[in-house]
């Protein structure tokens, strides 16, 4: 009798097994064909053109470009001389010091010869005391405004540098990150390409320049990245960007804009009220209380992507470093779902509801957890003798074999369409990783999220965490 329990049981967690797997091969599938089909789409529609000599009018939209900094010493000023090179006449660079320990003041005080300015504030305004406010004396410089504020966090700091801003736009970027020369082009231009619904936000695809040259402040080499984590962060973010978001965008029904590179309507940030200080995953979190707020208002609105490769960062080369970066993810992703959780299969808010929010809880919030757990319930069938190898080995051969496609059909599409790793040597290194990463890398990303959400879960004290930079290469 028993036995016969046991035989259903087994047969229970196979059926489920395989309908998970056989749902997320066909939601990949999926998003494979929207995410090529909006990237042609895409090419076929933008082009810079005539809409350069529009944003080079001084009555272009203004936008201003927020970069918190946190003891950003080493890269600061060669990142700044690149924000300052942008090909836009209307717009401003806001770096927020956030409290940093290091000579990230010092070094933007003597390489951008800044003074202190007078500026009213509001007494009123929530956020950690501002310092002060500093301009340029050379006009050369005019479009650089550095805030000098107590520690309070990237929201703490996005939110002050939005509120102190004018411009109809803002933009939120990590302050390493370097943008193409013409990147404000392409947010502006998706910003107006829409005649009847309003665009609330713009993101974008965010590539590696670990090991790439740059000089003065501008991306002048592209190289793959030299250490084997960054390899696989940039195969992760090839499949992230170029595909899955690249998908989601194409339904509109995207939930998430990287804090590396978005830029947002102004009055709608300020209506919801910035960024939410109180969670690590806050460029999640803003996009849901922004769409909400549409939604509730009952007012055409969309937000747009942009594949091009116009934001270049650096990724974490340290395995310490990495693990924390990610469970800081989980954290924010289960904050975020768990604030938002009225939105879980709710028809109210259309495919936000019953597509893109289900497949955040089940594919990127419980997915890692199922993938924990199924590894040492293998081992404990294996155990007690019970474990079907046939089962089990045709269908990790499968999920196997079918990430490695997904991933070279990653590679081979960014191949296609933008070949920023010209040498078929590189081509070949990455196909390298895709067949390696399902063994190496993805079990460190499955354990950093159950990491994260253990902390959350059982409310263990953790903060933002750092990453240390290593600065970019010189160009040769």
């Amino acid at each position: 009798m028993s036995g016969g329990i046991f035989d259903i049981i087994l047969e229970y967690i196979n059926t489920v097994f395989l309908a998970f797997s056989v749902v997320l091969f066909t939601m990949f599938s999926i998003m494979a064909y929207l995410s090529t089909r909006n990237a042609i789409h895409y090419r076929n529609k933008n082009s810079i053109g005539e809409m350069s000599k529009i944003m080079a009018s001084p009555l272009a939209p203004s936008i201003t470009i927020i970069a918190p900094a946190y003891n950003e010493g080493l890269t600061i000023v060669e990142n700044i001389r690149s924000l300052l090179s942008l090909k836009y006449v209307n717009y401003e660079v806001m770096v927020v010091n956030d409290g940093s320990k290091d000579d990230t003041m010092e070094k933007m005080i003597n390489a951008y010869h800044l003074e202190k300015v007078d500026r009213q504030i509001d007494p009123n305004w929530k956020s950690k005391p501002i310092r002060g406010i500093y301009k340029s004396k050379q006009p050369s410089f005019s479009k650089l405004t550095v805030i000098d504020k107590e520690n309070g966090g990237k929201s703490d700091a996005i939110n002050t540098g939005i509120y102190l801003s004018d411009s109809k736009y803002v933009g939120c970027i990590d302050v390493d990150c370097l943008l193409k020369p013409d990147a404000l082009l392409h947010v502006v231009k998706s910003f107006f390409q829409r005649s009847k619904k309003r665009v609330i936000a713009v993101g974008g695809v965010i590539r590696i320049a670990n090991s790439c040259g740059i000089s003065g402040g501008t991306l002048e080499d592209i190289r793959l990245p030299k250490n084997w984590l960054a390899k696989f962060q940039l195969l992760e973010y090839t499949r992230s960007f170029l595909l899955g978001r690249m998908a989601w965008s194409r339904i509109d029904s995207l939930l998430i804009i990287s804090g590396a590179f978005g830029f947002f309507d102004r009055e709608i940030a300020l209506a919801v009220g910035g960024y939410d200080t109180g969670t690590v995953g806050e460029d999640m979190e803003i996009i849901f209380r922004m769409r909400r707020y549409m939604h509730e208002r009952k007012e055409a609105y969309t937000i747009e992507y942009i594949p091009d490769p116009l934001c270049w960062t650096e990724v974490p080369e340290d395995l310490k470093i990495l693990v924390n970066q990610r469970d800081r993810w989980a954290r924010g992703n289960l904050e975020t779902l768990f604030k938002h959780k009225d939105m879980f299969f709710n028809s109210k808010f259309g495919r936000l509801g019953l597509v893109s929010y289900p497949y955040w809880f089940f594919y990127e919030w419980l997915a890692p957890l199922l993938e924990f757990f199924g590894f040492f319930t293998i081992i404990l069938f294996w155990y007690l003798g019970i474990l079907n190898w046939e089962f089990f080995i045709a269908i990790t051969a499968t999920i196997y074999m079918f990430s490695i496609m997904f991933s070279f059909y990653a590679i081979l599409w960014d191949v296609y369409t933008y070949n920023e790793y010209k040498k078929t040597k590189d081509i070949l290194i990455l196909m390298l990783c895709s067949i390696i990463e399902p063994i190496a890398f993805h079990p460190i990303v499955v354990w950093a999220a159950v990491r994260g959400n253990y902390k959350k879960l059982f409310r263990v004290k953790s903060g933002w965490g750092s990453q240390v930079r290593k600065g970019f290469a010189k160009a040769t």
